[in-house]
């Protein structure tokens, strides 16, 4: 007979999900509450929306973000080819024009005979969950209140909720191309991003001005509110006023044409559509108001006249403690004494962070699932691997004051003797990595749990 799951929101991790169990013949309904709900910051229905940067990160193998793309590589993932097939020029990044990206991905999932779409709010976990052989919750950052109780209840915790921030984008038509000049970190020539230099004197009075300008929320952040690869660039100058030339205004592996020399600080600008009609202020993620956006970001140079296809915004993230709540398959504990059918949880609810680590925590959600429902054990993730470390990061009970992280070297397993060169300790994790995906891949294969390449 065959199964059904239900799957709550159709993001990165709900999108990828569905995709995957449909391809084991397993038919899913999945849920997603936009447009008849919509949130303060998706502008679409699309499947998949990307709300805030569009970068995927880097792609280089040696590092944790390009190890997690070769899982996904491996895997079959399904938006990770979309992502290929509607990437933008990044540099050394896998960015893609938003808009051709979420409709690849609803495309994919609206022509999939064993996928339900549909279109509505779900008020309540326990509800949704009868009648199905699993439920997975993969609701995102901005889970509705209604949900978020059920999610409360259901596991007798209280959520944890930080603040996320997403940085403005500008008509491309709009910027002074004879100030800013083309050149990608470290390289020679026209590279893929904009840049825009700042002189010490420029720097400084546009500190002055962002560090005075009004901002939505009027108090003061505390640090635990805000989640660090997201803070604001106020709240970065906020720090120290030479914070931000160490951080997203770093000017280094950059030369400005019409000097000879490296910028004091340096502004990157990246494309945000294939045409690049648009582009995305990099790190530039702000809680100032939409005015103030516009008077103070018009000090960067070449951004006299900008015009502002979207500003920034600010927003609440909602998450689970996973380590107390997941197992390593991301299926919720204790959910069992009051819903009907397993339950698991993937994506930003988890409680990880970043594009890249949704869509692979979505795969993963989908594997654990398939196993349990043909009856087999579920083939642990190896700690070598990218998704390994994370997962083991994010859901061992030891872990303390969790908050959620993005695939990076610091949580991988070190090695016995330490290699001292950044560059050759990381492309020995890479090797390593690699070899650990080789044998997940192959017991996956095993277990009858990935196709035959």
């Amino acid at each position: 007979m065959m199964k059904n799951v239900k799957i709550i929101g159709a993001g990165l991790a709900g999108s990828e999900a569905a995709l995957q169990l449909a391809r084991r013949g397993i038919r899913v309904t999945l849920v997603e509450m936009r447009p008849q709900v919509p949130t303060a910051v998706h502008k679409t229905d699309a499947c998949a929306e990307l709300v805030c940067s569009n970068s995927l990160k880097s792609t280089k193998p040696e590092s944790a973000a390009g190890m997690l793309k070769a899982e996904l590589a491996a895997l079959g993932s399904f938006l990770y080819q979309v992502a290929l097939e509607t990437q933008v020029a990044a540099g050394g990044a896998l960015a893609v024009d938003r808009d051709l990206f979420g409709q690849g991905v609803t495309r994919l999932v609206q022509e999939q005979d064993l996928i339900t779409l549909e279109r509505r709010e779900a008020v309540s976990a326990e509800e949704e969950a009868r009648g199905f052989d699993a439920l997975l919750l993969a609701t995102g950052p901005l889970t509705s209140d209604a949900l978020a109780e059920s999610l409360r209840q259901l596991t007798g915790a209280d959520h944890l909720a930080f603040y996320d921030a997403a940085a403005p984008i500008v008509m491309a038509d709009s910027l002074d191309m004879e100030r800013l000049f083309r050149q990608s970190r470290y390289e020679e020539g026209a590279g893929d991003y904009l840049n825009a230099p700042f002189s010490k004197d420029e720097y400084e009075a546009f500190i002055e001005e962002l560090l005075s300008a009004e901002r939505v929320i009027a108090k003061d952040f505390e640090t635990k509110d805000l989640f660090q690869a997201c803070q604001p660039i106020e709240e970065i100058a906020r720090s120290g006023k030479d914070a931000p030339r160490f951080g997203p205004l770093k000017p280094v592996g950059l030369t400005d044409p019409r000097t000879g020399h490296r910028p004091w600080a340096a502004l990157q600008l990246r494309a945000e559509d294939a045409h690049g009609g648009c582009y995305n202020l990099v790190g530039f993620q702000t809680n100032l108001t939409f005015p103030e956006q516009r008077r103070v970001f018009r000090m960067i140079p070449g951004l006299e006249n900008a015009e502002f296809a979207r500003y920034g915004v600010m927003h609440r993230n909602t998450f689970i403690e996973a380590p107390k709540l997941l197992d390593p398959t991301l299926r919720l504990q204790g959910a069992d004494a009051l819903c009907s059918a397993p339950v698991f949880v993937a994506g930003q609810l988890s409680g990880t962070e970043g594009y890249v680590e949704a869509i692979r925590s979505g795969l993963h959600a989908a594997l654990g699932i398939a196993a349990l429902l043909q009856g087999k054990e579920p083939v642990p993730v190896p700690v070598d691997m990218a998704f390994g470390a994370l997962l083991d990061y994010a859901t061992n009970p030891a872990t303390v004051g969790y908050q959620p992280s993005h695939v990076n070297f610091g949580i991988m397993r070190p090695f016995e003797q330490r290699i001292r060169n950044k560059r050759d300790r990381y492309a020995a994790y890479a090797a390593r990595g690699g070899q650990a995906l080789q044998g997940y891949v192959d017991r996956l294969r095993q277990e009858g749990l990935l196709e035959e390449a």
